[in-house]
Parts: C-alpha cells; structure tokens; sequence
C-alpha cells in the first residue's frame, strides 16, 4: 500500500472563471490540507486540441498558475509543475502504449462526444494523440503512484482504465525473476514477529478471501521502516499471491461541487463569452450580471415569474442564503421585487469572494519571478517523483542497462 497521494490537473487553454472555482479549485484547496498533492498544467494534453495555434499555451500556462495561487493553492503543502518540464511523462505513455489494446482507446466514453465538439469549432482531432489522450492521463497518474484522482462523473471512466493499466502492467512485468525468493527474503526482514504477522495474514486472504486481513496487511507492511520501496512492492504483490505493485491502481475521489451555469444559463466558458472571470473587476461583475438575462415571462415590472426559469436562480443557489433565496423566490413569484433587487445580493457575493482572490493574485501579477521560481521547484521535485517510478518501470520492463 503506497502512500496516499493526490493529483489533479487542467489543460491551460483559457481563462480561469467561477466554474473552475467551484468545480475543482475550492477542492483542491481544502485537499491539499489532508494529503500530498500534485497540481499541473496539462500543456501536452492541450497540444490535441490546441496544435495549430499553441501560442495560447504559454500565455495560460502563466496566467492558470497566478489564479490557482490567488485562489489558496499553497506551494508548501502541493507541488505545482509544468506538465512537460517532466519528460518521463511522455516515457511512460509510450511504454504503457506497447500493450494497451486500441478498442479500451475507442471505448472511452467521452471519446466520440469530444470529437464531434471539437469538429463543431471547426478542429480536426482525428489524430493519433487525441485517441491516446486517455492514456497520457493514466500515465499521469501512475508516474506518480498517485491513488487518489478528483474528478467529476463523465471522468471516472479515465481513473477506471488508469486501473486497468495498471493491473496489466503489474500483471504482465511484476513477475520478476526470483520473484517469491526475493519476497520471501523481505518478509524475513520484517522481524520475527512481524513476519509471522503478515505471514498468518496472507493465509488469511489467500485461503478465506478475507479482505480485512489484506488491509491489516498491507498497513503493516507500510509500517516496516527498514525495508527498501522494492521490497514493499514485492510483499504487497505477495500477499496477493501475484507479483511486485509497480504501479498504483488509483481510486476515483467524487466530490459534491455545485454546478455554476454561464450568464445565460448554459455551461460557463470563456469562449461562450458567458463567464465571470476570477481577477473580474467588481465594474465588470456589476456590469454582467445587471445585464443578465431573466425569466422572458417577466416582460414588465409587474409581471410574475418563475425563478426556476431564470439564470439568475442558479447563482442565488450557489451564493445566497436560505432567508436570501426565500425573499427572492417570494418576490419573484408575486412580482414583489424586480429584477435588479434580485440580482443585488448575487452581486454582492460574488465581489465578496473574488476580493480576496484578486489582492492575492496582484503580488504575482507585479512580480512574476515569484511565479516561475515555485513552478521550477514543482518541476523540480515532480522530476524526482516522476524518476523513481521510472527507474522500477525499466527494471521491470528489462530495460535497465546497468
């Protein structure tokens, strides 16, 4: 059992709004305060979408990073890195590639969906890369042994075939020459009594199935100080009854977030031009949802509408009070109060909650070194990460040529 470890990314192919928010970057925060996480910019998973004009990248590479920071994002407890400032990225895929069946590609579910979208902007994405996408994900999350991956539902198929993929690969290259010979030489490493421990333990799971005996296990192997990580991985394979756990099987993390919808109801996006920015202007905030569209029944002041067909319900269910949404549902309904009253309290939620987030975001934006020196220890220390899980990938791929 590896220790716990999250990671997460986003492709950096725009603007950050309130729908990145409140989908991802509010978990993030309150993740990065209960186990290690790794935060990246996905820049090679925007080149499939994004390769006839990359220049985007790099301007939103910067910029991603400067709202994760403002938004909580905390350099001492999550590493921040550039997705190809580390190279073993791209090894991995590869070398995941040579035995990863061409139908779990074409099964992914979002696969023919995003095609279609992605033709609808006018993009070809019939490429070899974006059929692959899926699998650079899974690499991933397995260069890091990371076991936890927050995602949304449409995404849980991604963390289900990085499992698969990893159970192949242990599978097919953790039956190591000597294999049961060098397990048994590591659990007589454990002590005399712990080994005993774990031995009865085994039985336990491998005779009577007893899942609890696999965790008590598996903790106790995680427990044993004096032994090396290859050890541990052949005792966790052991106790299995296969071979070494080289690669981790992940475990999807859902999370309860609340849906923001655009400005005119439908998914918040940039492109949509329906989006309220992170670093917004309070003007500029004021200005858009003033500006909003209501319910079309509302043609006149003392017309009664219906809150559940105006955009501005949604944002009074995220950012308003149960007293707030009860005045506003009342009013609405009975025409008691018109459309601006209705939309005062959105607007002044919303400043309230990006005031914070732009004066943090300013001392980046005046000094952008502060930046680039925390994503270079990112990178830095993902590297590091990133290499050991490659240096046992060669090994037991049979291309360590030492």
């Amino acid at each position: 059992m590896f220790q716990d470890r999250v990671l997460s990314g986003m492709r950096p192919t725009g603007a950050m709004h309130l729908g990145h928010y409140h989908g991802a970057l509010k978990n993030w925060v309150k993740l990065q305060n209960e186990f290690p996480c790794l935060f990246f910019a996905a820049d090679w998973h925007a080149l499939t979408t994004h390769y006839e004009d990359p220049s985007v990248i790099e301007h939103t590479v910067w910029d991603k990073f400067v709202d994760w920071l403002a938004c909580g994002i905390d350099p001492t407890k999550a590493t921040l890195f550039i997705q190809s400032r580390v190279p073993q990225h791209a090894e991995l895929t590869l070398l995941l590639s040579f035995f990863t069946p061409l139908a779990w590609l074409e099964r992914v579910p979002t696969y023919k969906d995003l095609v279609e979208k992605h033709a609808d902007h006018g993009r070809d994405v019939l490429t070899y890369g974006f059929l692959g996408y899926p699998l650079m994900q899974a690499a991933d999350i397995m260069i890091y042994r990371a076991n936890k991956v927050p995602v949304g539902e449409d995404q849980v198929s991604h963390v289900e075939l990085t499992r698969e993929l990893a159970r192949r690969f242990n599978h097919l290259f953790g039956r190591e020459k000597g294999f049961e010979e060098k397990a048994e030489a590591a659990v007589k490493k454990m002590g005399p009594k712990k080994a005993k421990v774990y031995r009865t333990l085994r039985t336990r799971f491998q005779e009577q199935g007893d899942h609890e005996a696999l965790t008590q296990a598996q903790a106790l192997v995680n427990d044993v100080q004096n032994l090396s990580l290859g050890d541990k991985e052949r005792l966790y394979g052991y106790i299995e009854g296969g071979g070494r756990m080289i690669l981790v099987e992940p475990d999807a993390v859902l999370t309860e977030t609340p849906k923001i919808l655009g400005l005119d109801g439908q998914k918040m996006s940039k492109s949509a031009d329906n989006a309220i920015m992170l670093r917004e202007t309070p003007e500029s905030v004021t200005r858009k949802i003033r500006t909003m569209q209501t319910d079309p029944a509302r043609v006149r002041r003392t017309d009664p509408g219906n809150p559940e067909k105006c955009p501005v319900w949604n944002l009074h269910l995220v950012y308003s009070d149960t007293n707030t949404r009860d005045w506003v549902w009342q009013g609405c309904t009975t025409a008691g109060i018109g459309c601006l009253e209705c939309k005062q309290p959105v607007i002044d939620a919303i400043n309230a909650e990006l005031k914070p987030i732009r004066e943090r975001a300013a001392q980046y934006e005046e000094d952008p070194m502060l930046v680039r020196n925390i994503i270079q220890d990112g990178c830095d220390k993902a590297s590091d990460l990133a290499g050991d899980t490659m240096r046992d990938v060669r090994e037991a791929m049979g291309l360590n040529y030492s």
